[in-house]
């Protein structure tokens, strides 16, 4: 009953304040969005895990509720000022992802990894791309173009059927260290995310001699893959300059260390999103390459963040700060989640997700059997891939400026389907953890029962 009394009076006081203000100038009327935000998310997130839901999805939920998708107490342009709030807070846990990319493509598991990532993008992509080729007849988006044109589309929704989000299962771990299993489902989605250009540049090739005059931008679409390539590039180059520098030398066990640290890790999460605006480039996968960047150098930029997000269970400056700064960051990602193509678009939206993770379990379940992988990853780690988010959100506006006759529509369709696997993706994760960890104990259990049987036996000289 507290939680919904404040809830209520938050809401009364802030529709009062949206209305009082709206002829305020946008730097005033998005700092009291923010505050808004930050106090609703919080309310959010307390009762998803009064639920025994990730936190992660209160955010999301409220950030939508309150939003311009739905009460509109926060603006579409209050959401575009505050989106440097969110990107800072994303770049933290994209750093963290980098790592466990990392540290996947050094250990010993990698090739069968490999196999499990190539998997979880080659089945998804091939069977979007099969089924909407099949009902392009009927598929309002292509209904009244040429085969050419509908094989653009089948291979833009197929492209993003291929992208997961390694920020996202991170959050969902609810400021818990990853464990072999979760690491394993980060470094498989970090590892789609930057396999993402290759997707896209299969794309182009195959779209483009198919395309009709004028339907398909090549120039946009070769513009954006050099934006995120020098991206990537651009983050590796930071993580290096960060592994060489030793500025994060000593700030590995103790109180003052961590203390000494946070506001380093916290100016150059800020500062990824200055640089982004100033550079065009991509926070999120600048933070994701800088985290790669520094690991294979030999600094656990990760770790680092990890502590900052106070992950060690010690109660620290880093660990006080990071959860509003989480409610803000992923309660304005909520606010900016996109559904209007539900209202006309809803059953195809139902398919293509329902398409995609069919084909993620399946797909995960065959490689599975055969890479050598642990069994729990085979059998549940399609779960742990269905949030999407980051940077499979730049392939909307991607595909508006690629695809000029239909990219609107196109886009909207996309927004959708993404919005939906970002809400559900952190339930789904925490699913695939509860799983894996069943498994796991089943296991321990047949091993041990079947060591009893050995010690038991007659003539096993053991009494």
């Amino acid at each position: 009953m507290l939680w919904l009394a404040s809830a209520c009076v938050l809401m009364v006081t802030m529709g009062a304040l949206h209305h009082f203000t709206a002829a305020s100038p946008l730097a005033a009327r998005a700092t009291l969005a923010l505050g808004f935000l930050l106090i609703a998310a919080w309310l959010g997130g307390e009762l998803a895990a009064r639920r025994r839901l990730p936190r992660v999805v209160g955010y999301l939920c409220i950030g939508l509720c309150v939003g311009p998708a739905w009460l509109n107490l926060v603006r579409v342009d209050e959401v575009a000022a505050l989106q440097f709030f969110a990107d800072a807070g994303i770049a933290l846990f994209a750093i963290i992802a980098g790592t466990e990319l990392a540290r996947v493509a050094r250990s010993p598991e990698r090739i069968a990894l490999a196999r499990v990532a190539g998997a979880a993008m080659g089945l998804p992509f091939a069977a979007v791309v099969l089924v909407v080729l099949s009902v392009s007849r009927w598929f309002p988006l292509t209904a009244h173009q040429s085969f050419g044109n509908a094989v653009g589309v089948a291979l833009a929704l197929g492209a993003v059927a291929a992208v997961a989000s390694p920020v996202m299962s991170v959050v969902a771990e609810d400021a818990r260290p990853p464990g072999p299993f979760a690491r394993a489902m980060i470094g498989v989605a970090a590892a789609q995310d930057v396999a993402l250009l290759l997707v896209l540049s299969l794309v182009l090739l195959v779209a483009r001699p198919l395309a009709s005059p004028g339907a398909l931008n090549v120039a946009a679409a070769a513009g954006a893959l050099l934006r995120w390539g020098g991206s990537l590039a651009a983050g590796g180059a930071l993580g290096f300059v960060l592994a060489e520098s030793g500025v994060f030398a000593g700030a590995g066990g103790n109180k003052e260390g961590r203390a000494g640290v946070t506001p380093l890790v916290l100016a150059i999460a800020c500062l990824l999103p200055i640089l982004g605006r100033a550079l065009e480039i991509e926070p999120l996968l600048v933070a994701l390459a800088a985290g790669f960047a520094a690991y294979w150098r030999g600094l656990d930029l990760g770790a680092t963040v990890g502590r900052v997000l106070n992950w060690d269970g010690v109660q620290g400056p880093g660990g006080e700060a990071v959860q509003p700064v989480t409610a803000a960051c992923f309660g304005i990602a909520g606010a900016g989640l996109q559904f209007g193509a539900l209202e006309d678009l809803w059953p195809w939206v139902v398919l293509l997700v329902c398409l995609r993770a069919t084909a993620l379990r399946h797909g995960l379940r065959w490689v599975g059997e055969r890479a050598g992988v642990m069994p729990a990853l085979a059998r549940e780690g399609w779960l742990g891939l269905i949030s999407q988010s980051g940077a499979a959100l730049g392939l909307g506006p991607l595909v508006r400026r690629a695809f000029p006759a239909f990219g609107v529509s196109l886009e909207a369709l996309i927004l959708a389907t993404i919005a939906i696997h970002e809400v559900a993706g952190p339930v789904c994760f925490q699913r695939a953890l509860a799983r894996a960890a069943a498994l796991k104990e089943e296991a321990d259990v047949g091993e041990g029962a079947a060591i009893d049987g050995v010690i038991g036996a007659p003539g096993s000289g053991v009494r």
